[in-house]
């Protein structure tokens, strides 16, 4: 479900799926080839909430802020992530369960484990792998790290959205 709140209707790109079991509310902005599973959320009624090219965020992820919240490119929210962060890079993986409070910060080329705990107004540098609670950064990541980043799990994901939304996913 897409629904206007106060006078802001969500704007979504022409190729970005999303479910018919999403609910997206209010100022929000979603980019070129992104994917919005069953059961996320993704509520800017306090703010607004800028998603760019080719997000994954998966089944019952909570997306929610004060303020501007800013996705970049090739970020995927594993199932369950509850994110209320300010802003997160571009290939930012966030695993499953994960959470990022209010005012948190993730640099590019990131890693945030399962289950791991983001808290309140938090920096992540850019190339950080990051587990616990709270998150720790466990170590800085390398080269063949991005290789694996930026090699497909996001196209995957595109690829399968866009087989949902000519109609072959349901």
């Amino acid at each position: 479900m897409i629904k206007e709140f106060n006078g802001k209707t969500p704007k979504i790109h022409e190729t970005a799926f999303i479910s018919e079991y999403a609910y997206i509310v209010g100022d929000v902005e979603i980019g070129p080839y992104s994917s919005v599973w069953p059961g996320a959320v993704i509520r800017a009624d306090f703010g607004q909430v800028r998603i760019g090219a080719n997000v994954s965020i998966q089944d019952n992820c909570v997306l929610h802020c004060e303020g501007v919240m800013e996705i970049g490119d090739n970020v995927m929210f594993g199932h369950g992530a509850g994110v209320h962060g300010k802003s997160i890079g571009n290939y930012v993986l966030v695993g499953m369960n994960a959470t990022i409070l209010p005012h948190s910060e993730i640099g590019d080329y990131c890693i945030i484990g399962a289950m791991t705990l983001i808290t309140e107004r938090q920096k992540i540098p850019d190339k950080s792998f990051v587990t616990g609670i709270p998150g720790k950064i466990k170590k800085e990541l390398t080269e063949k790290v991005f290789e694996w980043v930026e090699r497909d799990d996001n196209s995957l994901y595109a690829k399968m959205a866009q087989m949902y939304k000519e109609g072959e996913g349901y």
